[in-house]
Order: structure tokens, then C-alpha cells, then sequence
């Protein structure tokens, strides 16, 4: 019989199996859903499906550059101990080379990557490594030049934070300066131009709340909230801020001194805004006894 790519498509979200595996169960078994389970499940394909609820918040975090762009991709596991795991690297590593050529993390998933889809590959290593695995976000950034850090590296190219830094010009020693002071101080953007107006005004709120609580007039609390907000926006800002390396100079200025600009940054870290799940021992061996 006929196999819709909407039946496809449901055994494929079901059992966490590849397309073409999805495909070939159901042919094996005339169209029959629960049959076609069954055989993914005896061909140890269906793994994935039991896993697929799991929160992965561990992972690596992969850079990789050619010429003036630079790419970050976060790989999620449920373990650091498969971002330990040299099969899952070499994934990483592997997703990571593919995004250069993609704009998007739905582009990314959906790109070739040795005959298979990104998407595909890594359910595939779902059932081989046996943990919930996911692409979840990659970030690029494009200059004159671009550098990378990564920090805590688990292997070249890898680790907990990667960073990107695009520059105006030609200044690997700088630009790794930089990179690891993003690393550190964590920037929430580039610029006060790029910060999110709604973060901005938020902010502005909290701190015409705490001046108002000492009881002076309009007029001075006014004056108060324009130093407190310039202070803020120059900690929050890449280029504002005091430069790790030499504090007496923000990091704009020291990029003035190292004859380059700094155009933009990307800065990733694994399980950022993820919420872990906690769960104490007992319970832990409650679930497990259950099966």
C-alpha cells in the first residue's frame, strides 16, 4: 500500500526514528502504526522514543571559523558525561563545520550532513549513545576578521562557553583578549544601541523605585537615575565596560589602542535558560524500582 508522508511524519515523532527508517517500518508492515513501532523497536531504532522526554541541559558548545565568519552551535546531552564522550564530539564537531553553511538552527537540522540530515544523524546517535541529544542553538557572527575562545574546553574547538569576536581589522592577540573577557564578564550586548529597549526601561523602573524610597524630590531622583543608568549600561555593554585586561580602559578604548574596532560578539553557554530538573535520591530509586 501507499505510505503518506503524513503517516511518516507521526511514526517519525512517536518513536524518534529517522525518515527513512520511519518509512521502510511501515512498508514492512503494510501501513499497520503499532506493527511498525514494533519492528523499529526489535531493530533497536525506536530508542530514541523513550529518551526523547528526558531534559538535556549538558552538552558542548562547538566554534568553528573560516576567514570572516564564525559560527557557535550548543549540542545538548543529559550528562556531562557524554560531552566527555569522544563519539559525541566528534558529532559536535562535525554539526558545527555544517552550520557554517546555514543561517538558521531549522536550517541546520535540516542540512545534509554525510548522506543523512543533521536531524536525522543525531536521533541516530540517540539509540547509540543512549541519552536525549539535541541541536538547540547556534549563533554566527561575520567581520574583517573573527576570533574564537573556548573555555573549559573538553577538546579543540569545544567546551562550556564558546565565543566569537568579529574585528575591524587583523589582531588574533586582541581579539583572544576579548574573547575571554566576554567569557567572564558576560556582556548583554554589543553597544547601549543594541541593548533590548524593554530591559532598558525595566531597569530604569527599578531604579526610580529604590531612589523614590529615600524621600528625595523629582528633580534630584532625576539627576540620581541618569548616573545609575549610565553606570548600568556601561557594565552591560561589551564596549563599555572596564577591559579585563586593564581596567583603567574600557574595552572600546583598548580596541582603539590595539588599532581595531570591535563589531560584534557572539557568546554561548551550555544549558543557558534551561531549567534542570531536580529530583532528590529517594525518588530517583522510587522511579527506578517502579520501572
Amino acid at each position: 500500500m501507499a505510505i503518506t508522508a503524513a503517516q511518516v511524519k507521526e511514526l517519525r515523532e512517536t518513536t524518534g526514528a529517522g525518515m527513512m527508517d520511519a518509512k521502510k517500518a511501515l512498508t514492512e508492515n503494510d501501513g499497520d502504526f503499532d506493527a511498525a513501532i514494533d519492528w523499529l523497536r526489535t531493530k533497536g531504532l525506536a530508542k530514541a522514543a523513550k529518551k526523547s522526554g528526558r531534559t538535556a541541559a549538558e552538552g558542548l558548545v562547538a566554534v568553528a571559523v573560516n576567514g570572516g565568519t564564525g559560527v557557535a552551535v550548543e549540542v545538548n546531552s543529559e550528562t556531562d558525561f557524554v560531552a566527555k564522550n569522544a563519539e559525541f564530539q566528534k558529532l559536535v564537531a562535525s554539526i558545527a563545520d555544517v552550520a557554517l553553511t546555514t543561517d538558521s538552527v531549522e536550517a541546520l537540522v535540516a542540512a545534509d550532513l554525510d548522506g543523512k540530515s543533521v536531524g536525522d544523524t543525531v536521533t541516530a546517535k540517540i539509540a547509540t549513545i543512549g541519552e536525549n541529544l539535541g541541536v538547540r542553538r547556534m549563533s554566527k557572527v561575520e567581520g574583517v576578521s573573527v576570533v574564537s575562545y573556548v573555555h573549559n574546553a573538553a577538546a579543540p574547538g569545544m567546551g562550556k562557553i564558546g565565543v566569537l569576536v568579529a574585528l575591524s581589522g587583523e589582531n588574533e592577540a586582541f581579539g583572544k583578549q576579548v574573547a575571554m573577557h566576554i567569557a567572564a564578564a558576560n556582556p548583554a550586548s554589543l553597544s547601549e544601541a543594541d541593548l533590548d529597549p524593554a530591559v532598558v526601561e525595566k531597569e530604569k523602573q527599578v531604579q526610580m523605585d529604590i531612589a523614590r524610597e529615600s524621600g528625595k524630590p523629582e528633580n534630584i531622583i532625576e539627576n540620581m537615575i541618569k548616573g545609575r543608568m549610565n553606570k548600568w549600561i556601561a557594565e552591560s555593554t561589551l564596549l563599555g565596560q572596564a577591559f579585563v585586561v586593564n581596567p583603567d580602559l574600557t574595552v572600546e578604548a583598548a580596541a582603539k589602542e590595539a588599532g581595531v574596532e570591535v563589531t560584534g560578539f557572539v557568546r554561548l553557554e551550555v544549558g543557558e535558560g534551561i531549567e534542570k530538573e531536580a529530583e532528590d535520591f529517594a525518588a530517583e530509586v522510587a522511579k527506578t524500582l517502579k520501572g
